[in-house]
Formats: C-alpha cells, sequence, structure tokens
C-alpha cells in the first residue's frame, strides 16, 4: 500500500471537505482519506489498481483542484498517515521525507492578503453605495439635484456598483456554481444563491419601474426603489468577504507555534572543509560533516559534540527555559541556541532528519488527522447545505402562501441563505487540534494524531515503568554510614579503590559520587569480581589516607600498607568473613527496608561502613502522580524489581497500585487487563516497553530527546519529566473542551439562527432578521470558533490550579482474579504482583487454548510500518502476544484457538498491507 499527501484548492467550507472525501473515497483500490479543511491537504492510502491520476481526476469532477505534495514541492512525500478515527491503526504509511520550503509553504498564510485586497476594493464601491440607497432614499441624506430626481439613475446607480462588487467576489459565484453543478452544494453555494436571488430580484423591480414610472409617474417609480435589494446583495458579498478574512487571519495564527519553531531553524552553517572553516547553507551540510558553532549562534542541525564546552539552551524544543550543558560527547539539536563557548560538532542528522523537522513533521501529521470527535460534524456538514437549501425554498413557498409579497418572502429566504454557516461546524475540530498541537509542540509533548490528543485527556489508568520513568533510570549513592571512628573519605576511598575495575551498574555509582566529592581511587592488586557477591582484592596505595585506629589501618608515610586485603559487597560475603557487626547490619536493613543496595566495605579485616545505591525517585516524580490523582486518574506503577523495593518506590510516590516481579513481556499483561475496566495509557521509553505501548490505547515515550519519531507511542515527551505526562493530559482535556465548546456554538448558532432567519418570530414578536444582519450573523460565527480555539495559545499546561477531578474508575482486583495476577496487600492502595502469577495471566485460557500462527506481510517499509501491523494484529479479540520481523517480512502472533486465519489477514490488510499465511 502506498499514501501520499495532496494539496487541495477550491475548498471553501466543510461541506467541501465532506465532497471530497466522499469522491476521493469512491475510487477503486483508495483504503482511507483524510481531508483537512483548515490546512486544504488530504491523505490519502491507496493500493492497485488506485493512482496519484486516478485520485486527482475524482477530485476534479468534484469540483476541485489536487496536486501531490511531492510535486507541489519538487521532492517525493511518502507521509505516513496515523489515522483518523479512534482505531489507532485505522491507517499506514511508509517513509518520510521532509521538504523545508514545502513544509513552510504549508504554514503560510496566502489568503489573508488576498482577501484583505478584495474587501478593501469592495468597501470603496460599498460605502456609495449604501450612502445612496440607505442615506438619501431613506434618511434624506443630499445628492446631487439632478441625481436626486431621477430614479431611473440611482438605480442604475445602485446596479452598476453592486455588479462591481459581484465581479470583485466573483469567487463566491464560481464555486458556489461550480459546486452546484456537480451536485455538492457549499457555502459559496448559498452566498451566491442569497446575493444572486437579491440582485435578479433588484433588477426585475428595476424593469418593472419603467412601466411604472411610463403609467404612473415618478412617484411611483421612486417607490420602486424601496423595493430593490441591491445594497443586500452587495453587503451580503462584503460582510461574507469580512468574515472570510477574519477567519483566515485567525487560521494563520493558529500555526504560529509551529511557524516560530521553523523561523529558529538558522539558513547557515560554519563547516571544516579540507581544513579551513567555511560558511555554507545549512540544508547543504551532510551527515559526518564537521561544523563550528559559535557562541550566539543556533545549532544548524543535529550533531554530537566533538570538542568545547558551552551551555546551550534547548527552550526551543523541549520548553525548558534553563540551558543545558553540553561538552564531548554529548548530543545537540537543531535551532538550538549556544549561548556562551565555542563547540566543534559532527553532524548526524540534517535536512528533514533532524529534531526540529521532525517535530514540524509530526504536528503537521497531527492535524491532518481526524480526531473520533469529528465524526459527528463531518457527517452533518455532508448533508448540511443541501438541507438549507431546501429550507430557504420552504420559508419563502411558505410567506407567499401566508399572503406576504414576493419581496418579503424573497427577504425570509436569502436570510436562510446566508445566515447558514457550514464552515464552523468544520473548522471547531481541527482549529483547536492544530493550536493544541503547537501549543504541546512548545512545550515538548508531541502527540503523533489527533485520535491521541482526544484519547490522552480520556484516560482513566496510567501505567508507569518505574525505571527511568519514576525513577532515574541509573544507580546513586544515597547514604554513606562509615563504622564509628572512620572517616567518610576513608571509607570511599576503599570503596572507590575495589570498584573502579568492576563493570557493575552499582559499582559505577560509587565511582561518581568518589569523583563528585574529589576521592581518588587507590591502586589494586589481585582484582576478583565474586558473581552475586560483591569485589576483593589487595590495596597498594591509596593516595591521602591517614591512620585510623578504628578501622584497624596501620599507614607509613600517608600510605596505606602493601598488600593490604580489602572486600565489598553484600551483607552475606562479609558476614561469611566474620567482618559484619550488628550495628551496621541494623543499619542495612533499614536502608534495605526503603528500597536502596546497601554495600559493605571492609579493609585490613576491619569493617569500614555502609555505603547505599538506589535508583532515586526524580525529583518531579511525585508531583506528577499527584496531579494525575487529583485529575481522576488511578496510577499504577510496575517494575521488576523484587518487592521490598517496588513497595518503597510505590510508597514514597504514592501511586495507587504497584506490581513487582514484572518481566518486559508481561508489562503488556497488566495493560490487557487494564483495558477491561477502562482506558489506559501506558508510559515507558518506547523501546523495550514497545509491546505495552502498543496495546494501551495511548503509548506515552518519555525521554525521548533527540528520538522524537519513536515508533510504538502516540504521545513523545521530548523531556524525562514525568509532570510532562500530567501536562499531556490537562493539555488534552483543554482541547477537548475547546472543541466541545466550538461544536456547541457551531449547533447552537444554526439551531437557533436559521428558524429566526426564517421569520418563526414574526408572528409571536414581531423580530425579523435582515438578509444584512443575517450575512453579518454568519460572517462572525466562524470568526468566533477561531478565536475560541485560539484562547489555547493562552492556557497553561504545567498549572494544576484549574483541574478537575473525575469520577475514577475503579482498579481491577488482581487479587481475586481467579488466581491469575494473585496480589498481597503491602499497605492500602499498594498491590504486589508476582511475576510467575502474571505469566499465568497471559496464558490464563491455558496452552491448551493457545496457538502461534505465522503470517507473511508485505508493503512493510520501515519501523513505522512494524509498528503499525504490530498495533493492528495486537488490537485483534484473542491474540495475547505478537513479534513481527521487519527484514523477514514476518509477523508471528500467538491467540486463541479460536482465532482465525481469516480475521488475521484481514487486520494486516485494514492496516493498509497485504498478508497471507505463511
Amino acid at each position: 500500500m502506498e499514501s501520499e499527501k495532496y494539496n487541495v484548492t477550491g475548498m471553501t467550507c466543510a461541506a467541501c471537505s465532506a465532497h471530497v472525501e466522499k469522491a476521493v473515497r469512491g475510487v477503486s483500490g483508495v483504503t482511507s482519506v483524510s481531508v483537512n479543511l483548515l490546512m486544504n491537504t488530504m491523505l490519502v492510502g491507496y493500493e492497485a489498481p488506485a493512482t496519484e491520476a486516478l485520485i486527482c481526476q475524482a477530485v476534479e469532477k468534484a469540483g476541485y483542484g489536487a496536486i501531490p505534495v511531492g510535486a507541489a514541492t519538487g521532492k517525493r512525500a511518502n507521509d505516513s498517515i496515523a489515522g483518523s478515527g479512534a482505531s489507532k491503526s485505522d491507517m499506514a504509511g511508509g517513509s518520510r521525507t521532509v521538504d523545508g520550503n514545502g513544509m513552510q509553504d504549508v504554514f503560510t498564510d496566502r489568503e489573508t492578503p488576498k482577501l484583505r485586497k478584495r474587501l478593501i476594493a469592495s468597501l470603496c464601491l460599498l460605502i456609495p453605495l449604501m450612502y445612496v440607497s440607505m442615506g438619501h432614499l431613506m434618511w434624506g441624506w443630499p445628492v446631487p439635484a439632478a441625481f436626486a430626481e431621477n430614479p431611473w439613475a440611482i438605480a442604475l446607480y445602485q446596479l452598476l456598483l453592486t455588479g462591481l462588487i459581484m465581479i470583485i467576489n466573483q469567487r463566491f459565484f464560481i464555486n458556489g456554481c461550480t459546486s452546484l453543478w456537480h451536485r455538492a452544494p457549499n457555502m459559496d453555494a448559498l452566498v451566491a444563491l442569497g446575493s444572486g436571488a437579491a440582485f435578479v430580484y433588484s433588477t426585475a423591480v428595476m424593469l418593472r419601474m419603467g412601466n411604472a414610472y411610463g403609467a404612473e409617474g415618478r412617484t411611483a417609480a421612486f417607490h420602486c426603489l424601496h423595493d430593490m435589494y441591491f445594497e443586500s446583495a452587495a453587503t451580503i458579498l462584503t460582510l461574507i468577504t469580512v468574515g472570510k478574512m477574519l477567519e483566515a487571519y485567525s487560521k494563520g495564527k493558529t500555526t504560529n507555534a509551529v511557524r516560530s519553531l521553523m523561523a529558529l531553524a538558522p539558513k547557515t552553517a560554519h563547516v571544516i572543509r579540507d581544513g579551513a572553516e567555511t560558511t555554507v547553507a545549512a540544508d547543504e551540510v551532510a551527515v559526518g560533516d564537521i561544523f563550528l558553532v559559535k557562541p550566539g549562534e543556533s545549532i544548524p542541525v543535529d550533531g554530537e559534540v566533538l570538542e568545547g564546552e558551552s551551555a546551550v539552551n534547548e527552550a526551543a524544543l523541549t520548553g525548558e527555559s534553563l540551558p543545558v550543558d553540553k561538552s564531548a560527547g554529548d548530543r545537540v539539536s537543531a535551532a538550538t541556541l549556544n549561548q556562551n563557548g565555542a563547540l566543534t560538532c559532527r553532524a548526524t542528522r540534517v535536512g528533514g532528519d533532524t529534531t526540529l523537522q521532525q517535530i514540524i513533521a509530526m504536528v503537521e501529521d497531527a492535524v491532518a488527522t481526524k480526531a473520533p470527535i469529528a465524526q459527528i460534524a463531518d457527517r452533518v456538514s455532508g448533508v448540511f447545505v443541501p438541507v438549507v437549501i431546501g429550507l430557504a425554498l420552504l420559508t419563502g413557498a411558505v410567506w407567499l402562501l401566508a399572503g406576504a409579497g414576493i419581496g418579503k418572502a424573497l427577504s425570509y429566504a436569502i436570510s436562510v441563505l446566508v445566515i447558514s454557516c457550514p464552515c464552523s461546524l468544520g473548522l471547531a475540530t481541527p482549529v483547536a487540534i492544530m493550536v493544541g498541537n503547537g501549543v504541546g509542540a512548545g512545550q515538548g509533548i508531541l502527540f503523533k494524531n489527533a485520535a491521541a490528543l482526544e484519547q490522552t485527556g480520556r484516560t482513566d489508568f496510567v501505567v508507569l515503568d518505574k525505571t527511568g520513568t519514576v525513577t532515574e533510570g541509573r544507580p546513586q549513592v544515597t547514604d554513606i554510614c562509615p563504622a564509628a571512628g572512620v572517616p567518610v573519605e576513608e571509607l570511599l576511598r576503599v570503596a572507590v579503590s575495589l570498584e573502579q575495575k568492576s563493570e557493575h551498574p552499582l559499582a559505577r555509582a560509587v565511582c561518581e559520587r568518589a569523583a563528585a566529592e574529589g576521592i581518588d581511587a587507590g591502586d589494586v592488586s589481585e582484582f576478583r569480581a565474586l558473581p552475586g557477591w560483591g569485589v576483593e582484592g589487595k590495596l597498594r596505595r591509596i593516595p591521602g589516607a591517614g591512620a585510623s585506629a578504628a578501622g584497624g589501618l596501620a599507614c607509613e608515610g600517608g600510605n596505606i600498607q602493601e598488600r593490604l586485603s580489602a572486600v565489598g559487597g553484600k551483607a552475606a560475603l562479609l558476614a561469611e568473613r566474620s567482618l559484619m557487626t550488628d550495628e551496621l547490619s541494623k543499619e542495612g536493613e533499614r536502608l534495605s527496608a526503603e528500597g536502596k543496595t546497601p554495600l559493605y566495605f571492609a579493609a585490613g579485616g576491619k569493617l569500614l561502613g555502609v555505603i547505599a545505591v538506589a535508583d532515586v525517585v526524580k525529583p518531579d516524580s511525585a508531583q506528577a502522580i499527584a496531579e494525575l490523582k487529583a485529575m481522576g486518574i488511578q496510577v499504577v506503577m510496575l517494575t521488576g524489581d523484587n518487592k521490598r523495593t517496588a513497595a518503597a518506590i510505590g510508597a514514597q510516590v504514592e501511586v495507587d497500585a504497584v506490581l513487582a516481579d514484572v518481566l518486559p513481556n508481561d508489562k503488556e499483561a497488566v495493560v490487557r487487563r487494564l483495558l477491561e475496566s477502562g482506558r489506559v495509557a501506558m508510559v515507558g521509553d518506547g523501546i523495550n516497553d514497545a509491546p505495552a505501548l502498543t496495546r494501551a490505547d495511548v503509548g506515552i515515550a518519555i525521554g525521548a530527546g533527540a528520538d522524537v519519531a519513536l515508533d510504538a507511542a502516540d504521545v513523545v515527551l521530548v523531556k524525562s519529566k514525568l509532570t510532562d505526562v500530567s501536562a499531556a493530559v490537562r493539555l488534552s482535556r483543554q482541547v477537548l473542551k475547546n472543541i466541545h465548546e466550538d461544536l456547541f456554538w457551531a449547533f447552537f448558532y444554526n439551531s437557533i439562527g436559521i428558524p429566526i432567519a426564517a421569520g418563526v418570530l414574526v408572528p409571536i414578536a414581531g423580530i425579523s432578521l435582515n438578509p444584512m444582519f443575517a450575512a453579518a450573523a454568519m460572517s462572525l460565527s466562524s470568526f468566533c470558533v477561531v478565536i475560541n480555539a485560539l484562547r489555547l495559545n493562552l492556557f497553561s499546561v504545567r498549572s494544576a490550579a484549574k483541574d478537575r477531578r473525575r469520577k475514577a474508575v475503579p482498579l481491577p482486583d488482581f487479587a481475586a482474579d481467579g488466581g491469575t495476577l494473585r496480589a498481597e496487600q503491602t499497605e492500602p492502595g499498594v498491590q504486589i504482583g508476582q511475576k510467575a502469577q502474571l505469566q499465568d495471566y497471559n496464558n490464563k485460557e491455558g496452552e491448551e487454548n493457545k496457538m502461534e500462527k505465522t503470517l507473511q506481510v508485505e508493503g512493510m517499509m520501515c519501523g513505522k510500518c512494524q509498528a503499525h501491523v504490530e498495533k493492528a494484529l495486537a488490537g485483534v479479540a484473542g491474540v495475547t502476544a505478537v513479534t513481527v520481523d521487519l527484514e523477514a517480512k514476518l509477523a508471528k502472533v500467538t491467540c486463541e484457538s479460536s482465532v482465525s486465519d481469516e480475521t488475521l489477514c484481514a487486520a494486516v490488510v485494514e492496516a493498509g498491507y497485504e498478508a497471507t499465511m505463511a
């Protein structure tokens, strides 16, 4: 299957986008279509016999224009399609080639300048027209005497000015008539019918005025002037143009966040070529090039620091205002600002592969997709205009039957036509999605599609992987407890001397702490690692060590004597060598109870003390979890650690439940169990947690850094801050609230405005609506929808002040799950599951009901395709495990025996690929 993005021309309202989508869906071989009115783009997934030419022809037959984005920008863009409905695997796509200029074109506002010129020209003609038609005829404003006494001159004057205004705004008539010709009327058709009807009727009255002038005189002719609606026809067009310009201007503002990111990308780079510094265009930098970044300059491409030290402001990508220190070996990203030092870097990602361009592309893709909440508006928009035309005809007929004159009946019918606004329905969702994605991108929160943005706010359970998510993901020294009389420095010297030769992560933590304290390691001979126990060796020399009577270390010349035996490791190792003391044994038990790992060290036959090492909790973890719980979300922590460590960390951050001894493959089973009770968001690193991220309603990859395009995740958090999870939920809820407000306004406006325009209040309260006021109301309706969406720019995603608690969905009782996922209570709200029992749940139907099947999958081209296939198969009821081999083009599925081959193949085909049983 192929996927392609198209620029679509001629769309002016939601009815247009609905007609384009319907036309393309009718092309044989098209599997998915998503039309975006805000960006005037279309994403199409298709296979043979569908082709680009056939798709463009279908759009043209519907009365619009389409051209592939690759053809428009000079590059081929095989954009991945993330999905337009509730399913996370509705659409699939291939690789992406990002063209910076093409991307800039997508976000450039070209409509506002054109509409501004039309509006100025229309106003220059409308003002003198209104002066005569309203000012002179109704209020007696002065005009030249010869003009005032000639009704034919006044009528001809109005006809000419109105005709010129209609010519200036001919787009309404061209688009409207085209849509009527293709039997797919849109908003322009309503405007053209309303304005055209007023003009034709006024012209007919003008001709009748000639008969009246000849038969009854000038007075009768002047009376006919009051039956003309030339000013209404002109005013309708002008006011609609006002609304369109305000709408276009506001829509342009919705992309400000993305355009500001694009503006940050530097245009030039200082590259070292042939030993000399050369300034070249940034897009000419190739992978592997060495480039210089001077203080105060923006980094041109992604790279790795080779030389130099500096502080780099990454606020453009992460929203973090504090600069980050960079030195040799660190990664830097394009568009970030080098503040105070010169850096020499090697380019690792250029062009469309840079983090900045991937973020922009991700925002564009998210906007191009549709949220499930938009489906009701799409269905209404598809039939809205024909229904309104029918209502207008019915209105005119009813008033004629009621005895009203033709002019009055026509006035009500025109009011119905011009007050109706399908645009507000079509814009309610995409503008909020656009602004919300821009706000999130500015804070390092990236939603891959509109469905993810919607579903994140509806989450009932958040599942957190402990290591690297709740904790820092690397051990650190938390406590140093020397024996009585032993200096802390001496304990650290012995510890770092032993651990410097060990590759164990705990050893690295000790070495890092010693380096931070400025303590050097001594030479060690006869070093030996004791797997599962610790390390031992002979201390030869530790510079600066003093005498320690308590430690029993005899020194000469300030150095510990040669061949001093030393040992470090678990309590059992020290106890076996009769070196453990009751005091430090109790201290170690206390540290263990807190979820820390105690390491004991002895030298010269004496115990020196204990150093505790732990994967410490991130500073913001407790705050983030508290914020999620305050929103009514249940938080579950998964870890492969033992029960004691898991319980200690869980109690420290106050999660609702903890599952310990969980293997990576078992995380997906926990997510699946929670899905039976509500919507689940899984937070992990996007790699080891891929199965669980795929299974969850929303997969959130945290700490992605430059790897913003992680395949398995629906939401990517650039930073490693857990508070970004609560910020993502908060932003999603605010966007949903904004969409609800816009949809309510759109439906309310049309539900109230159309009956009033039809004159239903005339017999009750004597209230009627002039066509000009109806046009003004219509013009403001779409503008109000867009302005409301722009309020999202003022929303603070990190402020919990306005968080509202929703009713929490109860956690499933793992302990009562029929012997599966049994749990024991360690304290209120904390559950500890056993590894074996998790595996029982993963196979709770019994091995006899399980079977493995292998599918041959064609059409996969990249890791994203692989992830889409995994998602599609994992979503089939009865499937318990999926493994997809991209190179071999094979998918291995573990499923219940009741799952048929046809069901599995159909799931892959629906995702956009070809599948056969291997």
